[in-house]
């Protein structure tokens, strides 16, 4: 007879059974039984001890997002808990396979507002693919079998589990092989109907202006050399949402890049004229459509995702596919045949493309934070790096002027837009590819609410670049402000008070001793950092932040008042779309 074994011993093993090598966990009192247990398996699995929680659970994402796998994040109770509230929103917003662990007071006083007692479950029910409160030891094993499945299958989500510290010291005898018990949850099979796959096919024959709208299911589904193939076969040009950068290569020729609220004229001009739109793995987010009614409205819309609930959902599809995308590529593929003649269309596209290409003043003296991009892609594109981002103007510049080449490789928080999402989810993915050069490209705001998770860098030996790209505002609402409120400052500028900037009276320039100081910050929790204000300075700058041994900052100070454009205004068609 095995010796029984506490229930925090289950959880870890079935964390080993599942094959997690990476944890990323703050200890707290509800959750000690968790963290002794973790040190017991020290050696199959490491154990990254993020500064705060929020930040474990972005990395846990980064983890994810970078791997495909599922990410596994730790914290206590109360508190602890409630600061994982935003990364479990952005990975359910975003797809992302994600299991949530947190520590809870013990059974007997649940409900008693016990010492860091927080309901979680019930904080956290409309943001959780699915979530538990275990309540027996004995349950450990088919919880955790049922949370690994729910989170990797289907479209993928996170899943919280919620454990009273009496079930973590509870003893059992473990049976592993216990079978899921979860009657609610019901797969859609995978494969495509044939006859929807014919007709998409003929849809595609018939096509004069065809276009590929494709998004974060590509990528979640294994999709980009089905979809490579499929655009191979017909000529078809691609338009990619944010979650789908990475799943066809910016450098084939048949990439239209971004589409929507900051995508490239060319894409957006492609699907407003197409009359076939082949919507693959995505969810008709407002920030492609603008005002619904006119998106693609001369269009036949095809729309494939794993998610019965997406067809429909926005946009009528006038063929709806359920299916695992990869799957329905693959017997697309088997029969499709390229429509008879796309040479007007692409003439039509490769004049958009020469007249309204991404641009900016590449005569600007300074750094342009567009450049700075475009820069450090060219010198690193044959490592292809793993990008992290947090939110705002930069999120949307890396966007933009990055040339992603392959899947996983771009790490952003798209449809939940949470800002400090790009250091801890840049150490994510550094924990996972240990070899690989990790690059957060980052905003001064976005750093600032997550910069503790440099301690974490520094002492795991995660040797994370930072490339800051510093106008010491929060520039996407400057960029909204100047655009729809006569350009007054409301508590935009991070610039000390007393500067002309923070009361909208500024002449423009940002005073010689920008605050804070980015760079004695960085060295303060030992990274290498330097600052670069000259643009003939920057290549030299990047190189030493590439060549650094360990995580290095550089504060790349750039103007506060460019603008990411294109822009369509939030809720308005392409006809209004903003150039300059």
């Amino acid at each position: 007879m095995p010796e029984p074994i506490s229930g925090a011993d289950v959880v870890v093993e079935s964390l080993v059974r599942h094959g997690v090598d990476v944890v990323f966990a703050y200890p707290g009192g509800a959750s000690m039984p968790l963290h002794q247990s973790l040190t017991r398996y020290a050696d199959r699995i490491r154990t990254v001890l993020p500064r705060h929680e929020q930040g474990g659970g972005f990395a846990a994402e980064g983890y994810a997002r970078s791997t495909g796998k599922c990410g596994v994040c730790i914290a206590t109770s109360g508190p602890g808990a409630t600061n994982l509230v935003t990364s479990i929103a952005d990975a359910k917003m975003d797809s992302i396979p994600l299991l949530a662990i947190t520590g809870q007071v013990k059974t007997p006083v649940i409900g008693s507002d016990a010492f860091q007692e927080t309901p979680i479950v019930e904080v956290c029910r409309g943001i959780t693919k699915h979530h538990y409160l275990v309540t027996r030891a004995e349950d450990l094993p088919r919880v955790m079998k049922e949370a690994f499945h729910i989170a990797t299958t289907g479209r993928p989500g996170p899943v919280l589990i919620d454990l009273p510290k009496d079930v973590q010291e509870a003893h059992i005898v473990p049976d592993y092989d216990v079978p899921m018990d979860l009657p609610g949850y019901r797969l859609p099979e995978g494969k495509p109907d044939p006859e929807k796959i014919r007709q998409l096919a003929e849809a595609i024959r018939r096509a004069r202006r065809p276009v590929i709208y494709a998004g974060g299911g590509v990528i979640a589904s294994g999709a980009s050399e089905e979809l490579h193939q499929l655009v191979k076969k017909t000529g078809i040009p691609v338009a990619l949402t944010v979650m789908g950068l990475g799943g066809f290569s910016s450098y084939e020729p048949e990439c239209l890049d971004m589409l929507g609220m900051h995508g490239t004229v060319y894409a957006n001009y492609a699907v407003n004229d197409a009359d076939l739109l082949i919507a693959l793995g995505v969810r008709f987010d407002d920030r492609v459509t603008g005002k619904l009614s006119e998106f693609a409205k001369r269009a036949t819309i095809a729309h494939i995702d794993i998610d019965p609930s997406e067809i429909n959902k926005n946009k009528v599809a006038h063929i709806g596919i359920v299916a695992d995308l990869k799957a329905a590529l693959q017997e697309l593929n088997r029969i499709v045949q390229p429509p008879e003649d796309l040479s007007e269309w692409w003439e039509q596209i490769h004049r958009w493309k020469k007249d309204n290409p991404l641009s900016y003043d590449k005569q600007y003296p300074g750094i342009l934070p567009q450049y700075a991009i475009e820069e450090l892609c060219r010198i690193t594109r044959e490592q292809n790096p793993i990008i992290a981002v947090g939110v705002g103007q930069h999120q949307m510049w890396t966007a933009q002027f990055w040339k992603f080449q392959s899947p996983r490789t771009f790490l952003s928080s798209s449809g939940l837009g949470a800002m400090g999402f790009g250091l801890p989810a840049a150490m994510g993915a550094q924990a996972a590819h240990p070899g690989r050069l990790v690059i957060d490209i980052d905003g001064d705001g976005s750093l600032l609410i997550n910069v503790q998770e440099m301690a974490t860098c520094y002492c795991e030996k995660l040797p994370v670049k930072v490339m800051l790209l510093n106008n010491q505002h929060l520039g996407m609402v400057v960029q909204w402000e100047d655009r729809f409120h006569q350009g007054n400052r409301a508590h935009t500028y991070l610039g000390p008070i007393d500067q002309p900037e923070a009361r909208g009276q500024g002449n423009g320039k940002l005073p010689e001793r920008w605050y804070p100081d980015f760079v004695t910050i960085a060295k303060g929790f030992h990274w290498g950092a330097a600052t670069v204000q000259r643009k003939e300075d920057l290549t030299g700058a990047l190189e030493e932040m590439l060549s650094y041994d360990g995580p290095f900052l550089l504060d790349v100070h750039v103007p506060y008042q460019e603008h990411v454009l294109p822009m369509i205004p939030s809720g308005a068609t392409v006809r209004e779309l903003i150039k300059q």
